[in-house]
C-alpha cells in the first residue's frame, strides 16, 4: 500500500474567520467547500505535503532556535512561503495572525513562528528541505 494523499483535518469553531486566514491570506485554493445542515467545511489545497515526525528532543531544539523557548503542542503546522517570509509575516498578522518571534534564520531557512486566528501554530519558512523532483 502506498498513501496518495495527506489531509491535514483541523477543528475550529471559527470557520468563517479561518476560512478567510487560510483561503484568503495565506492563499491557499478551494478544492472543495459544503455547506449542509450537518455542519460545514473546506478542503484547501496546499501544494505538496510531507508529514515530518520528530520526538521531543528535537520539538525543543527546534522551538529554542524559533522561539527562544518551548511552546509547541504535539501538532505544528509548516508553510513554505518563498522567499518573502517578511511579506508573508505581515500579510498573515494583518489576517489575524500572533507572531510568536521575529523571523529567525534557522540552519535549515529562514523560520518565522506564529498562531493562526484559532490558536494553531504554524512556522512559515523559506527553503524546503524536501527532494524536489
Amino acid at each position: 500500500m502506498k498513501a496518495k494523499e495527506l489531509r491535514i483535518i483541523l477543528t475550529v469553531d471559527n470557520l468563517d474567520e479561518m476560512i478567510k486566514f487560510y483561503r484568503d491570506a495565506l492563499g491557499l485554493e478551494t478544492s472543495k467547500e459544503w455547506h449542509a445542515a450537518t455542519g460545514n467545511g473546506i478542503i484547501l489545497e496546499a501544494g505538496k505535503a510531507s508529514l515530518e515526525l520528530i520526538d521531543s528532543g528535537h520539538v525543543a531544539r527546534i522551538d529554542e532556535i524559533e522561539v527562544g523557548k518551548r511552546v509547541a503542542g504535539s501538532v505544528r503546522l509548516a508553510f513554505n512561503v518563498g522567499n518573502d517570509i517578511n511579506t508573508a509575516g505581515d500579510v498573515l498578522s494583518a489576517a489575524g495572525a500572533r507572531a510568536l518571534a521575529e523571523v529567525k534564520q534557522a540552519p535549515w531557512s529562514k523560520v518565522q513562528r506564529m498562531q493562526d486566528p484559532s490558536g494553531m501554530q504554524f512556522t512559515l519558512f523559506e527553503t524546503s528541505t524536501l527532494f524536489e523532483a
